[in-house]
């Protein structure tokens, strides 16, 4: 932005040029709030170097004319930076992990993190992609194409197949890569070979991470996973940890939305239950739908019973082999829409009135499932923390549904602690 107009210039537009990230002549840049401008000497001015140390904070968006709030001589600004600019070049960017980053998941969701899909416009970020050591020479590549991307919210990309370089003072790590299930590969032998994976990032987002670290687990099995890396991870509170459901709960509303000839935005409040698995429980009773303006229950909407309990549920349940049928590849471009939705919502909250399908720690819900699981429960999110959706009535057919998740989910954890203790 750039002051101009006749009579002398507000203190505050000259205290900022020179600042980092600020381009040179620019001047009344406007700069998030939550420091105060310093006062200069005693004509009630600001002192230009004591605002730089100080960090100045007038209001985010100066409209034409807008007075300085602690100045007394009015401003005619015109805007040579975007809002998003202008905030990048000021605000603190945040180190995001993303593993299996050579994988092609990633490479279907980097691009939307960097370029502001996930955090917002206006927040800075450095990118920390984590791999394998044969695939290095791969994620040189995908590091190459970030930066061609020229987007100005990146200010860094970090390459590494070290824990300790990846793990480092992360504000969110979103945990990609796995094990996958080979040919031929009993479910007991994936499990012992993600628990060691998942033990070490575990304890080097212990050891290395903030404390205030949100991780979200995408490689499966998800939810064991995410049990495990929790568990190796022992001063990071629980509630920080999270798998991925969203995927499922989007398949969800896209089935349902598809056989009422609606969009997807018009359904809301579906639910997952459980494991991300084929003995997921897809759970729409309590899911509404807007029909030419009205909204009502799904179940009421839909007036077929027998789909809603039958093909519906296994649609849901079935559809990434599904994907992997058609395609000779697991989903990827759905998956990477699901991390963003999931991880958006941590950082944002949800819409009043919605929930959304997370799997998170048991402990302490009120539906009978068992504590010290992994498993996806509705929640809503507020401040980055999200709470359990209490009082939803649960009907015997999905009582049934939900016990037999957790049945499997309870297997898969004893399974994985037994190789826990050895790994």
């Amino acid at each position: 932005m750039e002051a101009r107009g006749a009579g002398p210039r507000c203190h505050y537009a000259n205290s900022v040029r020179g600042q980092a990230g600020v381009p040179r002549g620019t001047l009344g840049v406007v700069v998030p709030t939550g420091k105060k401008l310093p006062r200069g000497g005693g004509s009630g001015d600001y002192n230009p170097q004591a605002a730089v140390r100080g960090g100045c904070a007038p209001p985010l968006r100066c409209t034409l004319a807008q007075r300085c709030r602690r100045c007394s001589r009015a401003l005619e600004v015109t805007s040579r930076l975007s809002d998003s600019a202008v905030v990048s070049a000021m605000a603190e960017p945040i180190r995001v992990l993303v593993t299996g980053a050579a994988g092609q998941i990633a490479y279907s969701l980097l691009y939307s993190i960097a370029k502001g899909d996930v955090f917002g416009k206006e927040q800075p970020l450095v990118l920390v992609l984590l791999d394998i050591t044969p695939m290095m020479t791969v994620l040189e590549g995908v590091v190459m194409e970030l930066q061609d991307c020229a987007l100005p919210l990146l200010r860094e990309v970090i390459s590494t197949d070290k824990e300790e370089v990846a793990f480092k003072d992360l504000d969110i790590a979103i945990l990609v890569g796995s094990m996958p299930r080979r040919e031929g590969m009993e479910r007991k032998d994936l499990l012992k070979a993600n628990v060691k994976i998942f033990k070490s990032q575990g304890a080097a987002l212990d050891k290395y991470a903030k404390k205030t670290v949100k991780v979200v687990v995408v490689g499966n099995p998800a939810n064991t996973n995410c049990l495990i890396a929790s568990k190796s991870a022992p001063s990071i509170p629980k509630e920080n940890f999270s798998c991925l459901t969203r995927l499922d709960h989007n398949r969800a509303k896209s089935q349902i939305a598809l056989k009422l000839g609606v969009t997807a935005n018009d359904v809301k409040n579906v639910i997952i239950w459980g494991n991300h698995s084929s003995t997921q429980y897809p759970d729409v009773n309590h899911a509404k739908v807007n029909v030419k303006g009205k909204e009502v229950g799904v179940y009421e909407a839909i007036k077929d019973d027998s789909w809603l309990k039958g093909d519906f549920i296994l649609t849901v349940q079935q559809r990434g082999a599904a994907v992997i049928k058609a395609r000779k590849l697991s989903s990827a471009m759905s998956a990477a829409k699901a991390i963003c939705d999931h991880v958006r919502d941590i950082w944002f909250g949800t819409p009043a009135g919605e929930f959304v399908s997370m799997g998170v720690i048991s402990d302490g819900n009120s539906y009978g499932v068992p504590e010290d699981l992994l498993y996806s429960f509705p929640v809503v999110i507020k401040d980055k923390t999200w709470k359990f959706v209490e009082g939803l009535p649960i009907n015997d057919f999905s009582r049934e549904k939900m016990d037999l998740t957790a049945k499997e989910l309870t297997e898969e954890k004893e399974t994985a602690v037994e190789f826990l203790s050895s790994a």
